[in-house]
């Protein structure tokens, strides 16, 4: 079977933003995982799909995080890739603000490509700890839909909030 399909391209600019701390690695990483706790994908579906109240979801994301981002997924690249020769300790994790991602989903769910956030934190001899991630207005700015990057610059804030909370400086992208 083969399908008829449209195509179309949109180039958009992407920022990284890597931030060298003096933070260690599993320190760091136990106190955004505590920041950041795991959402229970199946309980929240079932919770849902019982009761269908999206506000009382929210709220419960808020009490258990004051930042509203949830963990959907992480891994730890380094324990492979030391197979492979690297010594080099590193986390990625994929988070979510459901409250903004309910938005910009609305708007254009090709929007969820973007808003779950992946960070990766690695190990370094001379800083700690190096954060990376993209920034989230960068990315969503794409979509050309105004309310699209509205949410992307709250995700923004929200992201350098968290990493306030965390204890490291606000990138300089991240302040508005």
């Amino acid at each position: 079977m083969s399908y008829n399909a449209s195509e179309s391209t949109t180039e958009y600019p992407a920022t990284r933003v890597r931030l060298a701390t003096n933070a260690r690695l599993e320190s760091f990483a136990a106190a955004f995982e505590r920041a950041v706790p795991a959402l229970a994908g199946e309980d929240t579906l079932a919770r849902l799909s019982t009761d269908g109240d999206w506000s009382g979801f929210l709220r419960h994301l808020r009490s258990e995080s004051s930042s509203g981002f949830v963990r959907l997924w992480s891994w730890r690249p380094g324990d492979v890739m030391r197979y492979a020769g690297s010594r080099t300790p590193s986390i990625l994790w994929l988070i979510a603000h459901h409250g903004i991602a309910a938005r910009l989903f609305r708007h254009d769910p090709g929007t969820m490509l973007y808003s779950p956030i992946r960070i990766e934190a690695h190990g370094s001899p001379e800083a700690g700890t190096v954060l990376s991630f993209e920034v989230p207005s960068a990315r969503l700015r794409g979509f050309g839909v105004n309310k699209v990057t509205q949410a992307g610059a709250e995700l923004d804030r929200a992201l350098g909030d968290l990493l306030e909370d965390l204890g490291v400086p606000r990138p300089t992208v991240l302040r508005r």
